[in-house]
C-alpha cells in the first residue's frame, strides 16, 4: 500500500486555500487600524477642545484681571502749614480740612501746567480719590515730627486718581458713559489726557492691592486683597492642624486596625458619601453648631477653619488609605518577621513609606478649601468688609475676617466696575496660591518617594 493519491480522490477532495503573505492587509485588519486612527483623532480633538477652553479662560482672567495690578495716581505737590494742620487735627472735620489743602494744590498744578478751564478746587477733586485726604493725614501723623520741621515746603504725594478716571484711562470707561455721571464730565477727561501728557497723571503698580485691606463702596480704587490673604492664612493653618493628624489617625485606625465588620463597613460608605457632599451643606452645619451652639464669634477665621476641616477631613482619609493601602504587604511580613510590633511595623515602614500620597492628598484637601466660597457664605465671611489687619495671633483667629474666594464673590456682586476688575484680580492671586500649593505637593512626592 502507498499513499499516492489518485486523481479520482484528487478531483473530488476541495482545494486548500492559497497562503496569504503577513506582508498584506487583509479586511479585517485594515477596519480594524482604521478604528484604532479614529480612536486616535477622537482624543487628539478632544485635547485640542479642552486646551481651547482652557486657553480661553486663562485669557479671560488675564485680560480682565492684570488691570488691577496697576492704577492711576495723581502726582501732587501739598504745602505744609503746620498751623493748619494744627487746627485740622483740632477740628471735628478734619478730613474737610485736609480736602481744603489738596484743592489749592490742584489749582496751582493747573496754572503750572498751564490748563485753561472753568472749574474750582471741589469740581478738581473730584478726579481723586474720595480717600485722599485720609491719605495725606495717615501719612503726616505717621511722620509728624519730620513733618511738622518742614513748616513752608512742598512734599509730594502720589494721590489715587477716582474709580471713573482710573477706568477711563484703561478704556474701561467711555466718555459717552459720563452722560449721567454726577462727578464727571467731558470737562475732566480733557483735563486728564492733558496731565497724562505732561507726566503728572501716569499708571504705577499697585501694591496696595496685593497688601491692602478692602474699601466701601465709594472707593473701589482702594480695595485691596491683603486682609482676606491674611485671613485665608489663618483659616488654612486650622485646617492644617486639626485635619491632618485626625484624617492619619483615623485612616490608619481603618486600614490597619479595625476589624472588618458591618460597622466599619458602615463607617467607609459614609466617609466616601461625606467627600461627595456640597459644601454648602457643612457650611450650614458650621452655623448650626459652631456659631448657633458654640458661640463662636461670626465671620472668624477659627470658625471658618473648623467648617473647612470637616469638608477637608473625607478627602484626606480617602487619599492616606489609599497609600497605606498600595504599600505592599511583603513590607509589613517583613517587619513582623524579624520581631517588630505591629505599632512598629506601621509607624517605621508602613507610613514613611506612604507618606509621599499622605502629603500629596492632604496639599490637595488644602488647596480645594482654599478655593471654597459657600461655607464661608452661611458663617458671615461673604457679608464683611475686610478693612483691618489683624492686630495679633490671637486676633487672626477670632476677630471677623474675610478670605479669598469670599472677597472675591464680595467684589463681584459690587455695582461699580472697578470692583468687578479687582474680582478678576483677586481670582489671578488665588491661582497663584493654587498653583504654588500643587507644586508644593508635586515636590514634596518626589523628595519622600521611596522605591522597593
Amino acid at each position: 500500500m502507498t499513499d499516492t493519491t489518485t486523481p479520482l480522490q484528487s478531483a473530488a477532495s476541495p482545494a486548500s486555500p492559497a497562503p496569504k503573505s503577513l506582508l498584506t492587509q487583509d479586511d479585517r485588519t485594515r477596519r480594524r487600524n482604521a478604528a484604532e486612527k479614529r480612536f486616535q483623532a477622537y482624543g487628539i480633538a478632544a485635547i485640542c477642545v479642552g486646551l481651547f477652553f482652557l486657553l480661553a479662560l486663562l485669557w479671560a482672567i488675564l485680560s480682565n484681571g492684570l488691570g488691577a495690578f496697576t492704577q492711576t495716581v495723581f502726582t501732587v505737590n501739598i504745602t505744609i502749614d503746620t498751623d493748619r494742620i494744627n487746627q485740622a487735627e483740632k477740628s471735628v472735620v478734619k478730613t474737610s480740612r485736609y480736602n481744603s489743602m489738596i484743592e489749592e494744590a490742584l489749582v496751582v498744578k493747573m496754572a503750572e501746567a498751564g490748563l485753561e478751564h472753568e472749574m474750582n478746587g471741589r469740581d478738581l477733586r473730584k478726579m481723586l480719590s474720595s480717600g485722599a485726604a485720609a491719605t495725606i493725614r495717615r501719612d503726616i501723623l505717621a511722620n509728624w515730627d519730620q513733618v511738622m520741621s518742614q513748616n513752608g515746603e512742598t512734599i509730594t504725594y502720589d494721590l489715587l486718581a477716582s474709580s471713573r478716571v482710573d477706568g477711563y484711562l484703561k478704556l474701561r470707561v467711555k466718555r459717552e458713559d459720563l452722560v449721567k455721571d454726577k462727578n464727571l464730565d467731558a470737562a475732566h477727561l480733557d483735563i486728564i489726557d492733558k496731565l497724562v501728557e505732561s507726566g503728572s497723571v501716569q499708571k504705577k503698580f499697585n501694591w496696595d492691592f496685593v497688601f491692602g485691606t478692602d474699601a466701601s463702596d465709594s472707593r473701589p480704587e482702594q480695595a485691596g486683597i491683603g486682609a482676606s490673604m491674611v485671613g485665608s492664612l489663618f483659616m488654612m493653618i486650622v485646617v492644617l492642624v486639626l485635619s491632618l493628624p485626625i484624617g492619619v489617625a483615623a485612616s490608619i485606625y481603618l486600614e490597619e486596625f479595625a476589624p472588618q465588620n458591618k460597622f466599619t463597613d458602615l463607617i467607609e460608605v459614609n466617609i466616601s458619601n461625606l467627600a461627595a457632599v456640597p459644601s454648602i451643606v457643612f457650611g450650614i452645619l458650621g452655623l448650626a453648631v459652631f456659631i448657633q451652639f458654640m458661640h463662636l464669634p461670626q465671620s472668624a477665621p477659627l470658625v471658618g477653619g473648623l467648617v473647612l476641616t470637616l469638608m477637608t477631613l473625607p478627602t484626606i482619609i480617602i487619599s492616606t488609605r489609599a497609600s497605606l493601602k498600595a504599600v505592599p504587604p511583603s513590607i509589613r511580613e517583613a517587619a513582623l518577621g524579624v520581631g517588630a510590633s505591629k505599632m512598629q511595623t506601621i509607624f517605621h515602614h508602613v507610613l514613611p513609606l506612604a507618606m509621599p500620597g499622605i502629603l500629596t492628598g492632604t496639599i490637595i484637601g488644602l488647596a480645594q478649601a482654599l478655593g471654597e466660597t459657600a461655607p464661608l457664605l452661611l458663617i458671615g465671611m461673604v457679608g464683611f468688609i475686610a478693612s483691618e489687619f489683624p492686630t495679633g495671633v490671637a486676633s487672626g483667629f477670632l476677630s471677623p475676617n474675610s478670605a479669598m474666594p469670599a472677597q472675591i464673590y464680595e467684589w463681584a456682586k459690587r455695582a461699580d466696575p472697578a470692583f468687578y476688575e479687582r474680582a478678576w484680580g483677586g481670582i489671578i492671586v488665588l491661582l497663584v496660591f493654587l498653583l504654588s500649593m500643587n507644586i508644593l505637593a508635586i515636590i514634596l512626592r518626589r523628595r519622600f518617594e521611596r522605591r522597593w
